[in-house]
């Protein structure tokens, strides 16, 4: 009788399977990356989620119509600051530019950055509500106990006044969230000076 002869296994290439598997969590984490600031981009030209847009240019005419917009300051965790509205509330007119005025003020005995998310209520007026300039473009940094005035210049798009949605819609509030944008420059000021040893 002859040999009988099983099949031959498959051979797994260990290494190819490794790298393919580098390779695809490679791409998962870049692209993951990449969904924020596309994500943030498509929020700002779109205005959803109540993200404001920013803008260039004041619109050309002003409606009669006006809208209150409220105003909110918020300090997320492990930031050391205060923050508030140095006004609750404005009346304005569609097309009206307008400014607000909010302070900020470290409490620590550190130099803090923070950044400043942003965002209007209901949703749906994100579309239209839109910033000239504001402190929220860019981090802000305070040197131990500095308190400083942060300003946001702004309109209501007259268009708001077309979306049947927003017919009943007379309120707006705007709201800021500050977060610590990087670590402490530097060390608490009575450690600043370490003791000399003795020798």
């Amino acid at each position: 009788m002859g040999n009988a002869h099983s099949p031959r296994k498959p051979r797994i290439d260990f290494g190819l399977t490794a790298a393919i598997c580098v390779v695809f969590v490679a791409g998962m984490v870049g692209a993951s990356f990449a969904a924020v600031p596309l994500y943030r981009i498509f929020c700002q030209v779109t205005g959803y989620n109540g993200t404001t847009r920013q803008a260039t240019l004041a619109p050309a005419t002003i409606s009669d119509r006006t809208v209150t917009v409220l105003f909110d300051a918020n300090i997320g965790n492990g930031l050391g600051w205060s923050f508030r509205p140095l006004q609750r509330s404005m009346t304005v007119k569609l097309g009206e530019v307008a400014h607000a005025t909010f302070r900020a003020e470290n409490r620590t005995p550190w130099t803090v950055t923070g950044t400043a998310a942003y965002n209007v209520a209901p949703d749906e007026v994100g579309a239209y509500f839109n910033k000239l300039d504001c402190f929220c473009f860019t981090e802000q940094t305070l040197t131990p106990y500095q308190a400083a005035d942060l300003g946001v210049t702004f309109f209501v798009d007259p268009a708001f006044a077309k979306d049947v949605d927003l017919d009943t819609t007379s309120t707006i509030t705007l709201s800021y969230t500050f977060f610590p944008a990087a670590p402490a420059a530097a060390k608490p000021l009575a450690a600043a000076t370490p003791a000399a040893k003795a020798f």
